[in-house]
C-alpha cells in the first residue's frame, strides 16, 4: 500500500480528532510507530488494521468513517492538491463526473507507483448515472464509500445537488448510483486556474 494513502489516514484522524486520538488508534492496531511515510511502500494488512483500529476507536461503522475520510480528502485545508486534481477535470459537476474514468490515469502521472481503484461511470438516463468503483492493493470494498464522501464534497464544491447512494458490492466492484437534481444549486467555492489561488 502506497504510503500517501496511509497518510491520508493519519491526517484524517489527526486533523479530524487530535494526535493523541491517532495514538490511540495505533496502539490499538499495533504499531511500532505513528507515522507514515509517504513516499515509502506499505504492506496491504497494516492499512487494514489501522482501518480497523480507526472503526474500533471511533465506535463508528466502516462505511461512516470511509465516506468521512472521502470528504476529508476534499474538503480538509491541507487537501488542496488533491481538490485542484479533482477540479481541473471539468467546469461543472458532469464535467467532473465524466473525467473520472481517467482520474487513476491521471494520478499515475503525478505519482507512478499510486494504483488506485478503476472507475468507471455509466450513465443510465438524463441526470442519471453510476460509477463501478473497483478493487485494488487488497482493500476490497473499501474504496466505495471513501468515492461516495469524495462525490459529495465535490458536489458541494460544485454547487450541485445530487442524491448519492451506495448500492453495495457487484463481484469486485462497488456501485455508486448518482442522480444530478440541479447542476446550479448553490454557489459553488471558488477556483482559480492559477498555482497557489483558492
Amino acid at each position: 500500500m502506497h504510503g500517501l494513502v496511509n497518510q491520508a489516514i493519519e491526517r484524517f484522524a489527526c486533523e479530524t480528532y487530535d494526535e493523541g486520538f491517532w495514538k490511540d488508534v495505533c496502539r490499538r492496531a499495533g504499531l511500532g510507530s505513528c507515522a507514515f511515510d509517504a513516499m515509502q511502500v506499505y504492506d496491504g494488512a497494516i492499512t487494514e488494521r489501522v482501518l480497523d483500529a480507526l472503526f474500533q476507536t471511533l465506535g463508528k461503522g466502516q462505511d461512516e468513517v470511509l465516506e468521512d475520510i472521502g470528504t476529508f480528502l476534499v474538503s480538509a485545508r491541507a487537501s488542496t492538491a488533491v481538490r485542484r486534481l479533482l477540479r481541473f477535470s471539468g467546469t461543472d459537476f458532469v464535467d467532473f463526473l465524466y473525467s473520472l474514468d481517467d482520474l487513476p490515469a491521471r494520478v499515475r502521472l503525478a505519482v507512478p507507483d499510486l494504483l488506485l481503484p478503476q472507475l468507471e461511470l455509466h450513465e443510465h438516463a438524463a441526470h442519471r448515472f453510476s460509477l463501478a468503483v473497483g478493487a485494488t492493493d487488497g482493500l476490497r470494498n473499501r474504496y466505495g464509500h471513501v468515492m461516495l464522501g469524495l462525490l459529495r464534497a465535490m458536489a458541494d464544491d460544485y454547487g450541485a445537488l445530487v442524491v448519492l447512494e451506495h448500492k453495495g458490492a457487484k463481484g469486485n466492484e462497488e456501485i455508486i448510483a448518482i442522480t444530478l437534481l440541479e447542476t446550479a444549486f448553490a454557489e459553488g467555492r471558488n477556483f482559480e486556474l492559477a498555482a497557489g489561488a483558492q
